[in-house]
């Protein structure tokens, strides 16, 4: 039966539902409040320079290829992809860095002669990852979180031990060199906790890493969401922006409309791909399935605190991708988890697309985006924005052996204020609920409201969780749900 179907936010879950529903047959109209699409996958462009607002990383492009078979496409019918050569450069120290490769066999070799032996573990461990990449990203991730019985496969039940181990204990078991368990712990922190609360089972991470690579889509990763937006519009999808929803109305118990800039706008069913906890308070008390308690005692991955820095030079020494780990991990995690504070010395991740993107850059000039990862609900002041800025940019001076900060020619900094105002963001967060143990599958919030009919939602909040590749998987899922429940 054909439903009318009204859909809050444009960020990937949500666009991804769009079309599995409108693909279905239903009436599909997307409300964004900001002014471009693409909730965090929003671009910034500025005297000529071009940046990524949000995500910045593309891996998993099996998932991605998988997005679009299921409309008869391809990526490559929206956009073109580049495996970058090399993935990425890690620092550790002045003129001590180790270059992550394209390939695995070449990483092979890289740890191997960073610490001996350890070329032939790192092949077995990865054997082991890709098995887990295999029951995770072509099975159980496609599950929508509804039953703990969705875990249990014969796959599942010979890796079990995984489940109640941790990524931090079984790389230390496996090397002994700490700049090699860094570069093997960094793709969890994708997942949004530390290693050491990160189940062995997402070693699966380290094969979306190592095994198939990454990527840059030409201008972009908005290139993805307009990829997205044009399918949309292609199946039918009317999307429209500016468009602020201040209320969920309810009446015996069932969604019935969204009040859209003051104006009641009717729907069968709405889906929220906005920010969870943002989209509860929408609802009267009575009709919310979480309480603040439950939200306050929930894990969050990080914020962060990111620039977007136009340079009018090139930057030597870097890769497209560059991850500054000279500093201690463990101190600066405890600052994110443990001890909600902002890190006295902060890793920090800088992208360089111009490095591999020329519309990235006017000629002859760098494009570069810096992260450093933050708690989320700290104070936000210009001050320390300002005050962090200046610290990373003197140990990239440092790092790389050159100067640059007199070569800048503007910086525009977003941060927990903007993740507040621009997305509703709980606390300000920047990839959702991170993926613990006990926040895995069935026990991540529901997709299904228990309390209000024909009410959904989608998003690094829900199931699977945070990432992009997970957000295309919750719009499929939360639209398969729907499906079934009409």
């Amino acid at each position: 039966m054909k439903k009318d179907i009204k859909i809050i936010g444009s960020g990937f879950s949500a666009l991804a539902a769009s079309c599995y529903l409108a693909q279905a047959g239903h009436q599909v109209t997307v409300y964004e409040k900001n002014a471009t699409i693409g909730g965090r996958a929003r671009q910034l462009k500025k005297e000529g320079f071009t940046f990524d607002i949000g995500p910045t990383w593309y891996w998993m492009p099996d998932v991605f290829e998988r997005f679009f078979a299921d409309f008869g496409k391809k990526p490559s019918d929206y956009y073109q992809l580049q495996k970058l050569s090399p993935a990425y450069q890690v620092y550790f120290g002045i003129n001590e860095f180790i270059t992550i490769a394209d390939n695995l066999e070449a990483i092979i070799q890289t740890f191997e002669a960073e610490e001996k032996g350890s070329g032939k573990v790192l092949a077995e461990f990865m054997a082991e990852a890709k098995s887990n990449y295999d029951i995770a990203i072509k099975d159980l991730v496609y599950n929508p979180g509804v039953s703990p019985l969705e875990l249990v496969t014969l796959e599942t039940m010979k890796k079990v031990g995984q489940f109640f181990s941790n990524i931090s204990k079984d790389v230390r078991k496996k090397f002994k060199n700490k700049k090699l368990i860094q570069i093997l712990e960094f793709p969890v922190l994708f997942l949004g906790a530390k290693p050491s609360d990160t189940p062995s089972f997402y070693s699966f991470m380290n094969y979306a890493d190592f095994g198939l690579g990454t990527w840059h889509p030409k201008n972009g990763m908005y290139s993805v969401v307009l990829a997205m937006e044009k399918l949309a519009l292609e199946l039918g999808v009317t999307i429209h922006t500016n468009c602020n929803i201040s209320k969920i109305n309810v009446n015996q118990n069932q969604a019935t409309s969204l009040t859209v800039n003051g104006e009641i706008i009717s729907a069968d069913i709405v889906l929220s791909g906005a920010d969870y906890h943002h989209t509860e308070t929408l609802l009267d008390v009575e009709n919310r399935m979480y309480s603040e308690s439950y939200w306050e005692r929930k894990t969050f991955a990080p914020s962060s605190l990111l620039f977007y820095v136009g340079f009018d030079k090139k930057i030597e020494n870097v890769e497209h991708h560059s991850l500054f780990f000279d500093v201690d991990f463990d101190i600066h995690a405890a600052a994110i988890y443990d001890d909600p504070k902002w890190p006295e010395n902060p890793l920090f991740y800088a992208s360089f697309p111009s490095k591999t993107d020329a519309n990235a850059a006017p000629e002859g000039k760098e494009a570069a985006i810096f992260l450093i990862p933050i708690a989320p609900g700290i104070q936000d002041t210009e001050a320390l924005r300002n005050y962090y800025f200046d610290e990373i940019i003197k140990r990239l001076e440092n790092l790389t052996r050159q100067s640059v900060k007199s070569n800048i020619l503007f910086k525009e900094s977003f941060c927990l204020n903007d993740f507040i105002k621009d997305y509703n963001s709980y606390k300000g967060n920047a990839y959702g609920m991170a993926n613990t143990l006990l926040q895995t599958a069935f026990l991540r919030p529901k997709l299904k409201s228990k309390k209000v009919r024909n009410l959904y939602f989608t998003g690094q909040l829900t199931v699977p969780g945070p990432g992009v590749p997970p957000a295309l998987i919750s719009g499929k899922l939360v639209a398969e749900l729907i499906e079934k429940h009409i």
